[in-house]
């Protein structure tokens, strides 16, 4: 499967059994919402929080790309949940608590299953492993390798987590350096495993906006693509955080073009602007380009 997917800045978590949270999620701006199945979900309102899935999707609304966050593969619902939500619109199934690579491949087989029965294009939804526990933070490299289908994962670290749980740490804004070195070695295993959006996240704090702003800041300086985050609030200060600022395009397309016109003069370094550029800023600069023009 061709890796490119869907750039996500922003991933906000809808409980899917929360109707009356829909108008309000398609406003925030966000480039996804993920509808969640699981732990936001009391387990009696599971089979409803299914049906208003389906219906989000069946909806078609502009706005948000739709990602689902199934239950756990060993609660065993797996099935019922894929043949809930797969359907034309999904773009990734975020699958909680992962304990090893068969977790993906099992629901990867099920997401084959679950298309065909849909009538949708193979392989046309992607997985985004969630690392939720000691072990799967030992097998992400493994993990981003499992399934082409993977296109979204990475270091989520939330105050008093599952993943804070798991390692004992405590949160401390605004360096979070309990969690600074965890991210950085999922980021660098997640990178060299492929995996196209390394996606990080979350703050619980519903109203901490400067400790939003300090979590993404610290997040996008050390190679995370987006973030996921749980208020609409959130969203703005996420997006522009991971997007392109107008002033970033215009220093990029100011130093292509001075690369470009230093590559007809047959050099391969410039002096540009005070700062030595050679191929690997122009590359970079490419990018910069190219994630303004997707955001």
């Amino acid at each position: 499967m061709n890796r490119a997917v869907r750039r996500l800045r922003s991933a906000l978590f809808v409980p899917a059994h929360r109707r009356d949270f829909r108008a309000r999620a398609l406003g925030s701006g966000a480039d996804a919402v993920i509808l969640d199945l699981e732990d936001s979900v009391p387990t009696d309102e599971r089979p409803g929080a299914r049906v208003a899935a389906r219906d989000w999707l069946d909806a078609g609304d502009p706005g948000p790309a739709v990602c689902v966050r199934i239950n756990a593969p060993a609660d065993g619902v797996v099935d019922t949940d894929l043949d809930a939500v797969v359907r034309p619109g999904l773009l990734a199934v975020m699958i909680p608590k992962v304990t090893g690579l068969d977790d993906v491949r099992r629901v990867g087989k099920a997401l084959d299953k679950a298309e065909r029965r849909a009538g949708i294009e193979q392989a046309t939804v992607r997985i985004w492993p969630s690392i939720e526990n000691t072990t799967a933070a030992r097998l992400v490299y493994d993990l981003g390798c499992s399934s082409s289908r993977i296109a979204y994962m990475g270091g989520a670290a939330a105050d008093n987590g599952d993943l804070a749980h798991a390692f004992g740490f405590k949160w401390t804004p605004p360096l979070f350096l309990e969690t600074l070195y965890l991210r950085s070695e999922m980021l660098a295993d997640v990178r060299a495993a492929g995996v196209p959006n390394p996606m990080t996240g979350v703050v619980t704090k519903l109203h901490d906006l400067a400790e939003v702003e300090a979590f993404a800041r610290q997040s996008r300086a050390i190679g995370y693509e987006g973030m996921m985050v749980i208020h609409p609030s959130h969203v703005p200060i996420v997006n522009e955080v991971f997007g392109a600022s107008a002033d970033d395009v215009a220093a990029a397309k100011r130093l292509l073009d001075a690369w470009e016109s230093a590559t007809r003069d047959g050099l391969g370094a410039l002096d540009h602007e005070g700062q030595m550029v050679d191929a690997a800023m122009v590359r970079v600069a490419q990018d910069v380009v190219t994630r303004a023009e997707g955001s």
